[in-house]
């Protein structure tokens, strides 16, 4: 799979999505396992290589897409994307995963999250960047805080996983509370 090193980080940097077979593979791969989607709400959902392709495509023309990939061994390793852009208003829903499970709860996401903030509030103009989490995901809401969102909402039981019922929280983060800069190769 080739890369392109838009914006670095310490340990990773954020890639526009290739498209590649193999990045298609890999990422249908992860949205089959219960280990990631649980985490997304996309359990019930049936993936094709294919129905995966024809997903990538589609989004390639709106929002930030993103894959993840680590700097040392060049490995992709998750997604992160700006989707649902509102230029008007400013504002857009982040989503994440990280599909390797060998770099879970390491800091990747923590990273891969800040480096698409300052992208989104430095050069894109955003001021309100929301996400949704669900209530059982204590790891993803730390990790969500620790990079500066605050909890706006909750809708009670309204996600059923696994024969149980769950909340959906909202969270979000403005640019005047997001003050770090994060990306290593930017020139001004």
């Amino acid at each position: 799979m080739e890369y392109f090193k838009k914006l670095v980080g310490q340990r990773i940097y954020l890639s526009p999505k290739s498209g590649s077979d193999e990045e298609v593979k890999k990422f249908t791969e992860w949205l089959n396992d219960f280990n990631t989607t649980d985490y997304t709400n996309r359990s019930a959902q049936l993936l094709s290589l294919k129905a995966e392709k024809e997903y990538l495509d589609s989004h390639y023309k709106d929002g930030a897409n993103f894959a993840i990939v680590t700097l040392d061994e060049n490995k992709l390793i998750g997604s992160i994307s700006l989707e649902k852009i509102n230029y008007t208003n400013r504002t857009a829903v982040l989503g994440i995963f990280i599909g390797d499970k060998d770099y879970r709860s390491k800091g990747y996401g923590t990273e891969a999250i800040r480096l698409i903030l300052d992208y989104g509030f430095n050069y894109m103009n955003l001021n309100n960047i929301s996400l949704n989490v669900l209530s059982f995901n204590e790891r993803a809401m730390k990790c969500y805080k620790k990079c500066g969102f605050k909890e706006y909402g909750r809708r009670r039981q309204c996600v059923f996983i696994n024969g149980k019922y769950y909340d959906r929280v909202g969270m979000d983060i403005l640019a005047e509370e997001f003050k770090e800069s994060y990306i290593m190769n930017k020139n001004i």
